[in-house]
């Protein structure tokens, strides 16, 4: 069983709370870290916004969301990356290890293509995060959302990204890396491999947790909680322990039906399937 310390909660899995709200929250119940969603900034600022979880005692694994690089003009995807730094910075304000990046793809544009943009994207946005001192991770996202969230399905697709940019911060890690989460790529027969390749190359930059129903009524907000699907939460965790990950297990759900929930009762199951099924 993990520590509660090294578990970090998104502020996106307890939605209608505030993030003063979700800071105090997380922090009395022993949980050691949280990812701040950009929506959760509304009404305070990223600096504001990292001060107040400092003193709370809370560490902030990543800041989400940046990428959506694909576009079908110069003018939309010279907008991504302007929106791509203002996030970097943030980040580095917030005091964010990181930005995950959910990469984009737009209807008829062809996969090829979108990979492309994607490529060429994180690569003219990644000197500004070494700049600021802040990794890239790339968050492969499950096949069903290709044709308009993201080109990329693997943690394969994602790693040669990070080997053609190549770009190190001054204590040698890659820039750019991956967000490995469970729900997107638990049925990929290579899992196992590519965590270990991309933990020695050191692309491992976030691990995120939460289930897979076998019977879902919304693709985008029906995930669950630990426990409550199908994906061998435990194994996977193995593997990213094996490969040397050092960072957060960090707690992500899209549930309309537990932010209908009483969320003091949500964040009690959310500590306990942690400590039962991560």
């Amino acid at each position: 069983m993990p520590p509660l310390s090294r578990c970090a909660v998104h502020t996106i899995t307890t939605k209608p709370w505030d993030l003063a709200t979700a800071v105090a929250k997380y922090r009395d119940a022993g949980i050691g870290g949280i990812t701040v969603w950009r929506q959760a900034l509304e009404g305070t600022t990223a600096k504001e916004a990292g001060k107040l979880i400092r003193e709370a005692g809370l560490r902030v694994p990543a800041l989400c969301r940046g990428g959506f690089f694909p576009a079908k003009d110069a003018k939309g995807r010279a907008a991504a990356l302007d929106d791509n730094r203002r996030c970097i910075d943030e980040a580095a304000e917030i005091g964010a290890d990181q930005v995950v990046l959910v990469c984009g793809a737009v209807p008829g544009i062809p996969l090829e293509d979108a990979r492309k943009m994607i490529a060429e994207g994180i690569a003219a946005v990644a000197t500004h995060a070494q700049a600021a001192k802040v990794h890239l991770a790339i968050e492969p996202l499950h096949p069903q959302y290709a044709a308009d969230r993201s080109a990329i399905s693997t943690m394969k697709q994602a790693r040669r990204i990070c080997e053609q940019i190549d770009l190190r911060h001054e204590d040698g890690a890659p820039v750019v890396g991956i967000a490995c989460d469970v729900y997107h790529v638990w049925w990929d027969d290579e899992l196992e491999d590519e965590i270990a390749i991309a933990g020695a190359k050191g692309y491992l930059h976030g691990f995120h947790v939460c289930d897979w129903k076998a019977v879902q009524t919304d693709m985008l907000n029906d995930r669950g909680l630990m426990g409550e699907g199908c994906i061998d939460i435990r194994r996977i965790r193995g593997w990213i322990d094996r490969a040397g990950f050092p960072g957060f297990y960090e707690v992500e759900v899209f549930s309309t039906r537990w932010w209908g929930e009483d969320q003091d009762r949500y964040l009690a199951e959310i500590v306990r399937t942690y400590q039962e099924h991560v």
